[in-house]
Protein backbone atom coordinates (compact mmCIF):
# COMPACT_ATOMS: atom_id res chain seq x y z
CA UNK A 1 0.00 0.00 0.00
CA UNK A 2 1.45 3.32 -1.03
CA UNK A 3 0.63 6.52 0.82
CA UNK A 4 -1.93 8.94 -0.48
CA UNK A 5 -1.12 12.56 -1.24
CA UNK A 6 -0.56 14.83 1.79
CA UNK A 7 -3.47 16.85 3.10
CA UNK A 8 -3.73 20.59 2.67
CA UNK A 9 -1.28 23.14 4.01
CA UNK A 10 -4.05 24.29 6.37
CA UNK A 11 -4.15 20.84 7.97
CA UNK A 12 -0.37 20.93 8.31
CA UNK A 13 -0.43 24.29 10.09
CA UNK A 14 -3.22 23.25 12.44
CA UNK A 15 -1.36 20.05 13.22
CA UNK A 16 1.84 21.88 14.09
CA UNK A 17 -0.03 24.38 16.28
CA UNK A 18 -1.68 21.51 18.14
CA UNK A 19 1.69 19.86 18.50
CA UNK A 20 3.22 23.01 19.96
CA UNK A 21 0.38 23.26 22.50
CA UNK A 22 0.43 19.65 23.74
CA UNK A 23 3.99 18.51 23.48
CA UNK A 24 6.79 21.04 23.29
CA UNK A 25 6.52 22.06 26.94
CA UNK A 26 9.67 20.46 28.31
CA UNK A 27 10.93 21.84 31.61
CA UNK A 28 14.38 20.57 32.45
CA UNK A 29 17.99 21.68 32.72
CA UNK A 30 20.04 22.05 29.58
CA UNK A 31 23.20 20.07 28.93
CA UNK A 32 25.40 19.58 31.97
CA UNK A 33 29.17 19.55 32.09
CA UNK A 34 29.83 16.10 33.53
CA UNK A 35 30.34 13.13 31.19
CA UNK A 36 27.65 10.50 30.90
CA UNK A 37 29.70 7.67 29.36
CA UNK A 38 33.05 8.16 31.12
CA UNK A 39 32.02 6.30 34.33
CA UNK A 40 30.60 3.39 32.32
CA UNK A 41 33.13 0.55 32.13
CA UNK A 42 31.22 -2.73 31.75
CA UNK A 43 29.91 -4.14 28.48
CA UNK A 44 27.31 -6.88 28.70
CA UNK A 45 26.16 -8.83 25.65
CA UNK A 46 22.37 -8.97 25.88
CA UNK A 47 21.51 -11.19 22.91
CA UNK A 48 22.31 -12.17 19.37
CA UNK A 49 20.41 -10.11 16.79
CA UNK A 50 20.28 -12.92 14.19
CA UNK A 51 16.76 -14.34 13.67
CA UNK A 52 15.88 -17.76 12.31
CA UNK A 53 16.32 -16.76 8.66
CA UNK A 54 19.94 -15.72 9.30
CA UNK A 55 19.61 -11.97 8.63
CA UNK A 56 22.71 -10.05 9.76
CA UNK A 57 24.18 -6.58 10.21
CA UNK A 58 21.93 -5.01 12.86
CA UNK A 59 21.42 -1.31 12.15
CA UNK A 60 18.48 0.41 13.82
CA UNK A 61 17.52 0.38 17.51
CA UNK A 62 14.21 1.61 18.94
CA UNK A 63 12.76 1.25 22.43
CA UNK A 64 9.10 0.26 22.78
CA UNK A 65 7.20 3.00 24.68
CA UNK A 66 3.98 1.08 25.47
CA UNK A 67 2.79 -2.53 25.54
CA UNK A 68 0.51 -3.24 22.58
CA UNK A 69 0.05 -6.41 20.53
CA UNK A 70 3.43 -8.16 20.31
CA UNK A 71 5.25 -5.08 21.57
CA UNK A 72 6.37 -5.07 25.20
CA UNK A 73 7.14 -1.77 26.92
CA UNK A 74 10.84 -1.34 27.63
CA UNK A 75 11.92 -3.91 25.05
CA UNK A 76 14.09 -2.99 22.08
CA UNK A 77 13.50 -3.45 18.36
CA UNK A 78 16.49 -4.14 16.09
CA UNK A 79 16.40 -3.94 12.28
CA UNK A 80 18.68 -6.07 10.07
CA UNK A 81 20.17 -4.62 6.88
CA UNK A 82 21.81 -7.76 5.42
CA UNK A 83 20.36 -11.15 4.55
CA UNK A 84 21.71 -14.52 5.65
CA UNK A 85 24.27 -14.48 2.82
CA UNK A 86 25.53 -11.15 4.23
CA UNK A 87 24.39 -9.16 1.19
CA UNK A 88 23.61 -5.55 2.04
CA UNK A 89 20.22 -3.97 1.50
CA UNK A 90 18.30 -7.26 1.50
CA UNK A 91 17.55 -7.75 5.22
CA UNK A 92 13.83 -8.06 5.97
CA UNK A 93 13.58 -8.72 9.72
CA UNK A 94 13.01 -6.82 12.93
CA UNK A 95 13.75 -8.65 16.18
CA UNK A 96 12.47 -7.71 19.64
CA UNK A 97 14.91 -8.07 22.53
CA UNK A 98 14.18 -7.61 26.24
CA UNK A 99 16.80 -6.17 28.62
CA UNK A 100 17.14 -9.66 30.14
CA UNK A 101 18.10 -11.12 26.74
CA UNK A 102 14.78 -12.73 25.85
CA UNK A 103 14.26 -12.30 22.13
CA UNK A 104 11.74 -13.05 19.41
CA UNK A 105 11.02 -12.18 15.80
CA UNK A 106 8.75 -9.14 15.68
CA UNK A 107 8.38 -8.99 11.91
CA UNK A 108 9.66 -10.49 8.67
CA UNK A 109 8.60 -8.36 5.72
CA UNK A 110 7.76 -10.02 2.40
CA UNK A 111 9.10 -7.72 -0.37
CA UNK A 112 6.61 -9.14 -2.85
CA UNK A 113 3.66 -7.94 -0.78
CA UNK A 114 4.53 -4.27 -0.35
CA UNK A 115 5.09 -1.28 -2.61
CA UNK A 116 8.64 -0.07 -1.92
CA UNK A 117 10.83 1.14 -4.83
CA UNK A 118 13.60 -1.44 -5.16
CA UNK A 119 12.42 -3.95 -2.55
CA UNK A 120 13.30 -4.28 1.14
CA UNK A 121 16.56 -3.66 3.00
CA UNK A 122 15.91 -2.39 6.54
CA UNK A 123 18.09 0.54 7.60
CA UNK A 124 18.91 2.38 10.84
CA UNK A 125 15.72 4.40 10.38
CA UNK A 126 13.54 2.74 13.04
CA UNK A 127 11.04 4.15 15.53
CA UNK A 128 8.35 2.66 17.77
CA UNK A 129 5.42 5.01 18.49
CA UNK A 130 3.04 5.21 21.45
CA UNK A 131 0.17 4.45 19.09
CA UNK A 132 1.61 0.94 18.59
CA UNK A 133 2.92 1.57 15.09
CA UNK A 134 6.50 0.77 14.16
CA UNK A 135 8.11 2.62 11.26
CA UNK A 136 11.28 1.38 9.56
CA UNK A 137 13.29 2.70 6.64
CA UNK A 138 14.20 0.62 3.62
CA UNK A 139 17.16 1.22 1.30
CA UNK A 140 17.03 -1.90 -0.88
CA UNK A 141 19.41 -3.50 -3.34
CA UNK A 142 19.04 -6.60 -5.49
CA UNK A 143 22.61 -7.89 -5.19
CA UNK A 144 24.11 -6.10 -2.18
CA UNK A 145 25.80 -3.33 -4.20
CA UNK A 146 25.10 0.37 -4.60
CA UNK A 147 24.71 -0.07 -8.36
CA UNK A 148 21.32 -1.74 -7.79
CA UNK A 149 20.09 0.47 -4.93
CA UNK A 150 16.50 1.64 -5.11
CA UNK A 151 14.98 4.81 -3.67
CA UNK A 152 13.32 2.82 -0.89
CA UNK A 153 10.55 3.88 1.43
CA UNK A 154 9.29 3.99 5.00
CA UNK A 155 7.40 0.85 6.02
CA UNK A 156 4.68 1.13 8.67
CA UNK A 157 3.85 -1.93 10.76
CA UNK A 158 1.15 -2.39 13.38
CA UNK A 159 1.78 -3.74 16.86
CA UNK A 160 1.52 -7.32 15.55
CA UNK A 161 4.33 -6.77 13.06
CA UNK A 162 2.07 -6.63 9.99
CA UNK A 163 2.67 -4.06 7.26
CA UNK A 164 -0.22 -1.60 7.06
CA UNK A 165 1.24 1.22 4.95
CA UNK A 166 4.29 2.34 3.00
CA UNK A 167 5.43 5.90 2.35
CA UNK A 168 7.53 6.51 -0.76
CA UNK A 169 8.31 9.64 -2.77
CA UNK A 170 7.50 12.69 -0.56
CA UNK A 171 11.23 13.65 -0.67
CA UNK A 172 12.28 10.19 0.53
CA UNK A 173 15.29 8.81 -1.33
CA UNK A 174 17.38 6.28 0.53
CA UNK A 175 16.01 6.75 4.09
CA UNK A 176 19.02 5.96 6.26
CA UNK A 177 18.21 7.02 9.82
CA UNK A 178 15.26 8.54 11.64
CA UNK A 179 14.05 9.93 14.93
CA UNK A 180 10.53 10.76 16.08
CA UNK A 181 8.80 13.33 18.24
CA UNK A 182 5.81 11.33 19.41
CA UNK A 183 2.64 13.02 20.62
CA UNK A 184 0.41 9.96 20.44
CA UNK A 185 -2.19 11.11 17.90
CA UNK A 186 0.45 13.11 16.02
CA UNK A 187 4.04 12.20 15.31
CA UNK A 188 6.83 14.08 13.58
CA UNK A 189 9.52 12.03 11.86
CA UNK A 190 12.93 13.40 10.91
CA UNK A 191 14.51 11.21 8.22
CA UNK A 192 18.01 11.42 6.73
CA UNK A 193 18.36 10.48 3.05
CA UNK A 194 21.57 9.34 1.34
CA UNK A 195 20.71 8.63 -2.30
CA UNK A 196 19.97 12.10 -3.66
CA UNK A 197 22.17 12.39 -6.72
CA UNK A 198 24.22 9.28 -6.02
CA UNK A 199 23.19 5.73 -6.82
CA UNK A 200 25.92 4.47 -9.15
CA UNK A 201 28.82 2.71 -7.43
CA UNK A 202 31.46 5.21 -8.52
CA UNK A 203 32.35 6.57 -5.09
CA UNK A 204 32.07 10.23 -6.11
CA UNK A 205 30.99 12.60 -3.34
CA UNK A 206 27.71 14.41 -4.01
CA UNK A 207 26.58 17.18 -1.64
CA UNK A 208 22.88 16.36 -1.75
CA UNK A 209 22.20 14.38 1.44
CA UNK A 210 19.03 15.65 3.08
CA UNK A 211 16.76 15.62 6.10
CA UNK A 212 13.00 15.36 5.56
CA UNK A 213 10.39 16.21 8.20
CA UNK A 214 7.18 14.18 7.99
CA UNK A 215 4.02 14.93 9.96
CA UNK A 216 1.82 11.89 10.64
CA UNK A 217 -1.58 11.34 12.19
CA UNK A 218 -1.29 8.09 14.18
CA UNK A 219 -4.68 7.14 15.58
CA UNK A 220 -5.19 3.69 17.10
CA UNK A 221 -7.04 1.37 14.76
CA UNK A 222 -6.27 3.43 11.67
CA UNK A 223 -3.32 3.37 9.31
CA UNK A 224 -1.08 6.41 9.87
CA UNK A 225 -1.86 9.25 7.51
CA UNK A 226 0.88 11.43 6.04
CA UNK A 227 -0.10 15.07 6.50
CA UNK A 228 2.99 16.84 5.24
CA UNK A 229 6.53 16.31 3.94
CA UNK A 230 9.14 19.09 4.05
CA UNK A 231 12.87 19.12 3.33
CA UNK A 232 14.44 21.05 6.23
CA UNK A 233 18.12 20.39 5.50
CA UNK A 234 20.26 19.55 2.52
CA UNK A 235 23.83 19.76 1.24
CA UNK A 236 25.31 16.92 3.30
CA UNK A 237 28.07 14.95 1.50
CA UNK A 238 27.25 11.37 0.48
CA UNK A 239 28.82 8.70 -1.69
CA UNK A 240 28.52 5.02 -2.49
CA UNK A 241 31.02 2.69 -0.84
CA UNK A 242 31.83 -0.97 -1.57
CA UNK A 243 32.07 -1.88 2.12
CA UNK A 244 29.30 0.27 3.61
CA UNK A 245 27.05 0.46 0.49
CA UNK A 246 26.57 4.19 1.01
CA UNK A 247 27.94 6.83 3.39
CA UNK A 248 26.05 10.01 4.15
CA UNK A 249 24.13 11.83 6.89
CA UNK A 250 23.16 9.19 9.41
CA UNK A 251 22.49 9.63 13.14
CA UNK A 252 19.70 12.08 13.87
CA UNK A 253 18.54 13.35 17.28
CA UNK A 254 15.88 15.91 18.22
CA UNK A 255 16.30 17.83 21.48
CA UNK A 256 12.92 19.13 22.59
CA UNK A 257 14.58 21.51 25.08
CA UNK A 258 16.28 23.56 22.38
CA UNK A 259 14.32 22.69 19.24
CA UNK A 260 17.57 21.66 17.56
CA UNK A 261 17.85 18.62 15.35
CA UNK A 262 21.35 17.13 15.42
CA UNK A 263 22.72 15.20 12.45
CA UNK A 264 25.83 13.04 12.22
CA UNK A 265 27.45 14.33 9.03
CA UNK A 266 29.47 11.17 8.47
CA UNK A 267 31.74 12.07 5.55
CA UNK A 268 32.55 15.51 6.99
CA UNK A 269 33.36 14.07 10.44
CA UNK A 270 31.11 16.59 12.12
CA UNK A 271 27.93 16.92 14.10
CA UNK A 272 25.57 19.53 12.65
CA UNK A 273 22.63 21.32 14.28
CA UNK A 274 19.47 22.35 12.44
CA UNK A 275 17.76 25.07 14.49
CA UNK A 276 13.98 25.33 14.81
CA UNK A 277 13.63 21.91 13.19
CA UNK A 278 10.01 21.41 14.19
CA UNK A 279 8.72 24.58 12.52
CA UNK A 280 11.42 25.33 9.94
CA UNK A 281 10.11 26.20 6.48
CA UNK A 282 13.42 26.86 4.70
CA UNK A 283 16.34 24.54 4.02
CA UNK A 284 19.41 24.57 6.27
CA UNK A 285 22.89 23.19 5.64
CA UNK A 286 23.37 22.69 9.36
CA UNK A 287 25.48 24.66 11.83
CA UNK A 288 28.64 22.81 12.87
CA UNK A 289 28.50 21.83 16.54
CA UNK A 290 31.67 19.72 16.65
CA UNK A 291 34.03 18.33 14.05
CA UNK A 292 37.26 16.38 13.77
CA UNK A 293 38.94 15.37 16.99
CA UNK A 294 37.79 11.91 18.00
CA UNK A 295 34.95 11.84 15.47
CA UNK A 296 35.75 9.20 12.85
CA UNK A 297 32.83 8.67 10.46
CA UNK A 298 30.07 9.30 13.03
CA UNK A 299 27.06 7.10 12.31
CA UNK A 300 24.39 6.32 14.91
CA UNK A 301 23.67 8.97 17.54
CA UNK A 302 21.67 9.29 20.75
CA UNK A 303 20.78 11.91 23.34
CA UNK A 304 21.83 11.18 26.93
CA UNK A 305 19.70 11.96 30.00
CA UNK A 306 21.91 15.00 30.67
CA UNK A 307 21.35 16.21 27.09
CA UNK A 308 24.72 15.35 25.64
CA UNK A 309 25.15 13.69 22.27
CA UNK A 310 26.83 10.30 21.94
CA UNK A 311 27.86 9.27 18.44
CA UNK A 312 29.10 5.86 17.28
CA UNK A 313 32.12 5.96 14.97
CA UNK A 314 32.03 3.91 11.79
CA UNK A 315 35.80 3.81 11.29
CA UNK A 316 36.75 2.61 14.78
CA UNK A 317 34.95 1.14 17.79
CA UNK A 318 34.58 4.36 19.77
CA UNK A 319 31.62 6.20 21.19
CA UNK A 320 32.21 9.96 21.33
CA UNK A 321 30.31 12.17 23.78
CA UNK A 322 29.75 15.83 22.91
CA UNK A 323 28.30 18.72 24.89
CA UNK A 324 26.13 20.37 22.21
CA UNK A 325 26.16 23.74 23.96
CA UNK A 326 29.94 24.09 23.77
CA UNK A 327 30.78 21.62 20.98
CA UNK A 328 33.40 20.09 23.26
CA UNK A 329 34.11 16.38 22.90
CA UNK A 330 34.19 15.46 26.57
CA UNK A 331 34.63 11.67 26.50
CA UNK A 332 35.64 8.79 24.23
CA UNK A 333 34.81 5.19 25.09
CA UNK A 334 36.09 2.14 23.18
CA UNK A 335 33.32 -0.47 23.01
CA UNK A 336 34.57 -2.69 20.16
CA UNK A 337 38.10 -3.50 18.96
CA UNK A 338 37.22 -6.44 16.70
CA UNK A 339 36.69 -6.46 12.97
CA UNK A 340 38.44 -3.94 10.78
CA UNK A 341 41.05 -3.11 9.83
CA UNK A 342 41.36 -0.81 11.64
CA UNK A 343 40.05 -2.45 14.83
CA UNK A 344 36.41 -1.67 15.47
CA UNK A 345 35.75 -0.37 11.96
CA UNK A 346 32.31 -1.27 10.67
CA UNK A 347 31.08 -2.51 14.06
CA UNK A 348 28.90 0.28 15.43
CA UNK A 349 25.62 1.78 14.24
CA UNK A 350 22.37 2.24 16.20
CA UNK A 351 22.39 3.08 19.91
CA UNK A 352 20.09 4.33 22.67
CA UNK A 353 21.06 6.01 25.95
CA UNK A 354 19.02 5.19 29.06
CA UNK A 355 19.53 6.53 32.61
CA UNK A 356 22.00 3.79 33.56
CA UNK A 357 23.92 3.27 30.31
CA UNK A 358 23.95 2.92 26.55
CA UNK A 359 22.48 0.05 24.52
CA UNK A 360 24.13 -0.49 21.14
CA UNK A 361 24.25 -2.95 18.26
CA UNK A 362 27.54 -4.49 17.16
CA UNK A 363 27.61 -5.35 13.46
CA UNK A 364 30.92 -7.21 13.76
CA UNK A 365 29.45 -9.75 16.18
CA UNK A 366 25.71 -9.43 15.35
CA UNK A 367 24.90 -8.75 18.97
CA UNK A 368 22.95 -6.30 21.11
CA UNK A 369 25.01 -4.94 24.01
CA UNK A 370 24.79 -2.72 27.08
CA UNK A 371 27.51 -0.34 28.25
CA UNK A 372 26.97 0.33 31.96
Amino acid sequence: MKSKHPLSARTHVLGLVLWMMIFVTADAALAQNHSFIQPLNTITTISTTVPGNGDQNPYGVARVPETKGKLIEGNFLISNFNNGANKQGIGTTIVQIAPDGTSNLFSQIDPSKISCPGGVGLTTALVALRSGFVIVGSLPTTDGTAATAGAGCLIVLNSMGDVVETFSDHHLNGPWDMTALDGGVLAVLFVTNVLNGTVAANGNVVNEGSVVRLLLATLDGQSPQLLDSTVIASGFPERSDPAALVIGPTGVVFDDLTGNLYVADSLANRIAAIPNALFRTNVSKGRTVSEGGSLNDPLGMTLTPNHHLVSANGNDGNLVEINPETGRQIAVKLVDNSGGPPPGAGALFGLIAVPDGVYFVDDATNTFNFLH
